[in-house]
């Protein structure tokens, strides 16, 4: 078999395509029928989720794989066709490994691709912002005072992951790609830029998402436009005799370093929905920063200590300084998140009034039948319809509602300042029960 053929799907067939297809439309047939569509989203959400973490552990499993192969390599009393070698053990198991400089002769008749692992995150990651922010962007992508109208949230989302590929692609094809340290600075400057620019009208959630994505954007970009097409170009090539520029070959490998590096900071966006103290203020953009620096910062000093075999100072003193250096900027995150203004209410609150508050502004839906549109089940499995579920989860209330002021989410129930500040002077007051 030609081995141009054997990077296609080939283990999936149209039948069985159509089958789930079919199931997914009787699915939401059901859903329609019944009155389930909020619980449908939910189960959608969830199945799409699952199949987008799946393959985000394949693809980035992968990219850490290769790039420890590439750093670990013995390059030294090798064959002249050979790049380097490695044994290694693994599973009961030792392995021995050889990275040839262009393709050796005559080909092989197999070859194992690496690509749709990255095709299907990117795919499965964009299902999720469609089901996620664009389908109710006035909940979940839109913060309570953009100006913003719901089909130009959407727009404007889907614009920036466009964007991020062609401002990419430009900055690859200046002198900037020779020279490591400037690429990352102009980088890192335009990942500010666009967090604080994209803050100002979608909601923190929704703005590291969005970063997130771009990012995730560039990757999988990566591999489509750039990898796969340079390794067609090596088959093609070895099967005409002919030998690819090795220039070209070094292109391409620092642009599968650029995804590797990349890793860390897309992992944290992923998660960042479950950390509002991170993007729940006027700082988001740049504790955002701060993280992705301390990601970039700990991916380096995993990779230098790949390449030089063993993790002392001898590989020059700057590794240790890596994790001191990635564990001083999210020290300086953290200082960011904390709340520096809550707000203060006039007199001494009484349990009852926070009850009122919560069972307004909270319950519709944090309860076990919620009454608010869009939501089958209470978020995060919080419950607020009781005043012992109210101080059970006061320490949540007071952070999400008061801290950082991310719930509701949208403000959707409308919560009002003295609101926030009333529930604050409870909870420094010793946060009493009934």
């Amino acid at each position: 078999m030609n081995p141009l053929d054997q990077d296609r799907l080939r283990l999936v067939r149209w039948p069985w395509i159509l089958a789930l297809l079919l199931l997914l439309g009787l699915g939401l047939l059901l859903a329609r029928l019944g009155g389930w569509e909020a619980q449908a989203k939910e189960w959608l959400g969830l199945g799409v989720r699952f199949f987008h973490v799946l393959y985000a552990i394949a693809w980035i499993g992968a990219s850490f794989y290769f790039i420890f192969l590439e750093n670990s390599l013995e390059r030294q009393g090798v064959r002249e066709e050979l790049s380097g070698n490695l044994w290694a053990i693994h599973g009961g198991g030792m392995y021995y490994l050889e990275k040839y400089k262009t393709a050796p002769k005559p080909l092989p008749k197999y070859l194992h691709w690496f690509k749709w692992d990255a095709y299907f995150t990117w795919i499965t990651g964009f299902l999720l912002l469609v089901i996620v922010y664009y389908a109710d962007p006035k909940t979940t992508l839109l913060s309570p005072e953009s100006p913003l109208s719901a089909p130009m949230a959407v727009a404007l989302g889907v614009l920036s992951l466009v964007l991020a590929w062609g401002v990419y692609v430009g900055l690859s094809r200046t002198v900037l790609l020779q020279n490591p340290g400037w690429f990352l600075l102009v980088g890192a400057v335009l990942v500010g830029l666009v967090a604080w620019g994209l803050g100002h009208v979608f909601s923190g959630r929704g703005t590291f998402i969005h970063v997130g994505a771009m990012l995730g954007t560039i990757m999988a970009g990566n591999v489509f436009f750039v990898i796969i097409p340079s390794q067609k170009a090596l088959i093609r090539a070895a099967q005409s005799g002919q030998t690819l520029d090795p220039g070209f070959v070094s292109w391409v490998q620092l642009r599968s370093r650029h995804n590797n590096y990349l890793t860390l900071p897309v992992l944290f966006t992923m998660i960042s929905n479950h950390f509002p103290s991170t993007y729940a203020n006027g700082l988001g953009w740049l504790i955002l920063l701060l993280l992705f620096g301390a990601g970039v910062a700990v991916r380096h000093f995993i990779n230098v200590t790949e390449k030089e075999h063993h993790t002392t100072t001898q590989t020059g003193g700057a590794m240790p300084y890596l994790l001191v250096l990635a564990g001083a900027l999210m020290l300086a995150a953290f200082y960011l998140s904390v709340p520096k203004n809550a707000p203060v209410a006039a007199q001494p609150v009484a349990f009852a009034q926070v009850q009122a508050v919560v069972y307004e502004r909270c319950a519709s839906c944090h309860a076990a039948r919620p009454t608010q549109a869009g939501f089958a089940s209470a978020p995060a499995g919080v419950l607020l319809d009781s005043p012992e579920r109210i101080m059970q989860f006061k320490d949540q209330i007071i952070q999400v509602a008061v801290n950082t002021q991310y719930m509701p989410l949208g403000n959707i129930t409308g919560m009002k300042p003295e609101e926030r500040a009333l529930l604050g002077a409870w909870y420094r007051a010793g946060a009493k029960g009934p």
